[in-house]
């Protein structure tokens, strides 16, 4: 495996991936566009100091929630 980064271009082209994305009835672009979107909203959270990620723990005490009401 590749220490390398890929760019979204690279991916988009691998036949690997062209292939899982059509199985999935992925388009390559409505792909692009969403992780563009999220890119976007992620700069703009970022611009006005909002945590992309939350903690752990908040993300742990949700899912623990979602597990317990299953």
């Amino acid at each position: 495996m590749s220490e390398r980064i890929n760019t979204l271009d690279e991916l988009l082209n691998d036949p690997m991936i062209q292939l899982v994305m059509e199985r999935d009835h992925v388009r390559p672009a409505e792909l692009r566009m969403l992780l563009e979107q999220v890119r976007d909203r992620a700069e703009t959270h970022r611009r006005i100091d909002h945590p992309v990620v939350p903690p752990a723990h908040v993300v742990a005490k949700t899912c623990l929630m979602q597990w317990l009401h299953r």
